[in-house]
């Protein structure tokens, strides 16, 4: 393969940036707090729902899943659309009954609802278990990201250190989201999942041409493969494969890291109404059906290529997207790849930087309490959304310098464990009528957690590998130690 020309790459990334820039410019003008964390909530439904594609799918899924269709031999193939199922009963529940519950009590941030109904301590426990997990979660995506770039970085013959690669990557995504927040983010989201789902076609398409094959004959190729089996249902329940164990968890996790994740939610809330929200989220559902069909499909295409010339699997196959891109299909594939990588990357890492910015000024903060000026809100938000970018360089710099991708793993694995002590509140808070005791919440949600990794750790469900039912399994510890610390509460008789 033809050598990838430095200036061309570094002109194409330049330019994707300043339409980024130009667009943030032209939403973000005059933008206030509310324009900031809603949108004032004018968001037209249709831009959110193509938007939120590319949040959801994140820079690490951009790579990740095409490489696990031929993951332990190929025996993976396409099961992950099992998930992907789950994931619409989870956003129907999303749909009919968290979103009328947010609009209904006009939330900015969804953990508000927590100190509506139980109190100070589940409200800000609820919002710091996010504030963990989504630091952890996008430093980690964004690590990736930039360990990918490093690659190119060498290819192309520049060294760069790797904290400058990480400061560059962070302050692209402050340089336009500080001004305008999720009313920039709504439009630049569109843009880059429009960009990565060209990518992904567009490397389809480089595949074919180095396979000689057409688009049709592609389609026939992948359906004839070993990697095409969809749906499994012989193995038992310690199969990771299982249909039923990959359904329900879909469904959990839709429901947990989509509907009680301020990330995601912020700009479904930034909707005109309850309606375009829901109609926003059925739309979204359908078309991720798609779009992951199109990830998997180009997966099965890459394994195929991968064989037809005789290229040896990397162990990681993470990786193998971005080998052959970079290094044996044409130098604009490996361009399609880096601009593709880098639309999926930010289109998460810069919603999650908002949202992080906008639950610490709601909710720790208390923002939309009286007595705070207009401009020194705005001070205070340009601080902490500062604040957040400094503290996601400083977490990148730190996986980088464990440099153990166990470690590492392990870390973002935990950052999972956070979202059951969120589920296990929202569930009791509205699935009961009790109080609970205030005093005994944060100890509550600290067990869960804990006691959930211990029973996963030491394997005590008899070799049943639990995966991404951690989280009911927290989420039901947190369930019945908050209904332990329950009491009804008594109304007080009317003396006539």
């Amino acid at each position: 393969m033809e050598s990838l020309n430095p200036t061309l790459i570094f002109g194409i990334i330049g330019a994707y940036f300043l339409v980024l820039m130009l667009v943030s410019y032209l939403t973000g003008r005059n933008a206030d707090s509310k324009d900031f964390f809603i949108a004032n909530r004018q968001s037209p439904w249709y831009l959110v729902a193509f938007g939120m594609i590319g949040a959801s799918l994140s820079g690490v899924t951009f790579i990740s899943i095409p490489g696990q269709v031929g993951a332990g031999g190929g025996n993976m193939a396409f099961s992950y659309m099992q998930m992907v199922f789950g994931y619409l009963v989870g956003y129907l529940v999303i749909a009919t009954v968290l979103l009328p519950l947010y609009y209904k009590r006009n939330l900015i941030s969804i953990y508000t609802y927590l100190e509506q109904r139980f109190g100070t301590n589940a409200y800000k426990t609820g919002a710091a278990y996010f504030l963990l997990s989504r630091t952890i979660g996008a430093s980690f995506r964004l690590y990736l990201v930039a360990i990918v770039f490093q690659t190119v970085f060498t290819l192309v013959g520049i060294t760069v250190p790797f904290w400058a690669t990480v400061m560059v990557t962070i302050l692209l995504i402050w340089i336009y989201t500080f001004q305008g927040g999720i009313k920039t983010i709504v439009w630049t989201d569109t843009l880059q999942t429009l960009f990565m789902l060209i990518a992904v076609v567009l490397t389809i398409f480089a595949i074919g041409d180095a396979m000689g094959r057409n688009v049709s004959e592609l389609v026939t190729l992948v359906q004839q493969s070993d990697y095409s089996q969809l749906f499994f249902f012989e193995g038992g329940w310690s199969d990771p494969n299982n249909f039923f164990k990959q359904f329900i968890s879909g469904a959990l996790i839709a429901i947990v890291m989509t509907g009680l994740d301020q990330d995601m939610m912020q700009k479904n809330l930034s909707c005109r109404s309850l309606k375009e929200a829901q109609l926003n989220i059925f739309s979204f559902s359908i078309v991720l059906v798609f779009v992951n069909v199109l990830f998997l499909g180009l997966g099965a295409l890459l394994y195929l290529y991968a064989n037809s010339i005789g290229l040896t699997i990397p162990e990681k196959t993470d990786l193998l997207y971005p080998m052959l891109a970079l290094e044996h299909l044409t130098p604009m594939a490996g361009i399609v790849f880096i601009l593709g990588l880098i639309a999926a990357a930010y289109s998460s890492a810069d919603s999650a930087l908002t949202s992080l910015t906008t639950s610490f000024c709601v909710d720790f903060l208390g923002f939309e309490k009286e007595g705070n000026t207009i401009e020194n809100k705005k001070q205070t938000r340009l601080l902490v959304h500062i604040g957040f970018s400094i503290l996601l360089c400083a977490v990148i710099i730190i996986f980088n310098a464990v440099s153990n991708d166990s470690v590492i793993n392990e870390l973002f694995k935990m950052a999972g464990y956070t979202y059951g002590p969120i589920l296990g509140l929202f569930a009791f808070g509205m699935l009961t009528d009790y109080k609970i005791s205030n005093k005994w919440v944060i100890p509550v949600c600290l067990a869960a957690p804990i006691l959930s990794y211990i029973l996963n750790a030491n394997d005590l469900f008899i070799g049943f590998k639990l995966g991404f039912l951690i989280i009911l399994i927290n989420g039901l510890l947190t369930f019945g130690g908050l209904f332990a610390i329950s009491y009804i509460e008594e109304e007080e008789e009317e003396l006539f």
